[in-house]
């Protein structure tokens, strides 16, 4: 009986041999980890890829463009434009309330002009969009992923990236950049009636402070940057929805991770413009 509790002691385990496991454990976990990410970026680069190649294929792509430009365009204005009204009318008011005291209330013009404008209006549109359009086109996608309709189109010789991805990634890379500008003009009039109507501050002061610091730059740098917020939200949700599985469950998770990952890389692409533009900018003068 002594000898076999030995036996059991001995080849049981000891505190150096459980803690030799949960390193290679962690290490292994990395690993995986690590792999999972590289393959992730991986297809996401090809994903990328063979949509820009798939732009020679003009007549497979140009004929759904359209649509998708109203689809994606036009009808998301009136939720970006009733965002702009009330951020720029928050705006002004705290921009009174910073001011008070100390600054000049003609700056208030100012301070609604430059947050609207290279900020605020490409950004808040662009999580807005996000959730209405990535959504939409994961959802849409998604569906035709799981009832078999893109099996089928490859079954007829059609390639569903010229098809179906090219016109909605076109679609978000031209349209964002019309609907952020329609949210700037609107941003900036709300604050200006805000201001007038609430703050008891005059058109010409309101203007003055508006054009004191006022550059193309500050437009030309929403506009671009909302393109390319247009096409990561695009791209982003034509990915997913490629990759539905499961039924509805699986367009839902689709259309959920759509959003997610469309608002994390506008976040990202935000930080990246605000980096190489407007530090290069600085730089060079």
């Amino acid at each position: 009986m002594a000898t076999v509790i030995e036996s059991i002691v001995s080849e049981s385990p000891g505190p150096r041999d459980g803690v030799w496991r949960a390193v290679t454990d962690g290490i292994a976990a990395v690993g995986a980890l690590t792999l999972r990410g590289v393959a992730s970026v991986g297809a996401a680069a090809r994903f990328t890829g063979d949509t820009f190649a798939a732009l020679r294929d003009a007549a497979s792509w140009l004929p759904q463009s359209l649509g998708q430009m109203w689809s994606l365009g036009v009808a998301s204005l009136p939720i970006a434009l009733f965002i702009a009204m009330f951020t720029g009318i928050v705006l002004a008011l705290l921009a009174s309330y910073s001011f008070t005291g100390a600054v000049p209330l003609y700056f208030v013009g100012t301070l609604v002009e430059k947050t609207i404008t290279l900020e605020l209006a490409p950004v808040l549109t662009g999580l807005a969009l996000a959730g209405r359009v990535g959504a939409n086109i994961a959802a849409e996608l998604g569906t035709m992923r799981v009832t078999e309709q893109i099996d089928a189109l490859e079954t007829l010789g059609y390639d569903p990236i010229p098809y179906l991805v090219v016109p909605r990634v076109l679609a978000g890379a031209t349209m964002f950049p019309v609907v952020v500008a329609a949210a700037m003009l609107v941003g900036v009039a709300a604050g200006w009636t805000a201001s007038v109507a609430l703050l008891h501050l005059s058109t010409a002061e309101f203007m003055k402070g508006l054009r004191l610091f006022f550059q193309v730059f500050d437009v030309q740098y929403g506009l671009v940057k909302s393109a390319s917020f247009g096409f990561a939200v695009a791209l982003i949700g034509c990915a997913r929805g490629l990759k539905a599985e499961g039924g509805a469950v699986g367009v839902g998770r689709a259309a959920t991770s759509a959003v997610v990952y469309s608002a994390v890389f506008i976040l990202v692409l935000d930080a990246f413009w605000a980096v190489t533009w407007l530090l290069g900018r600085e730089a060079v003068q």
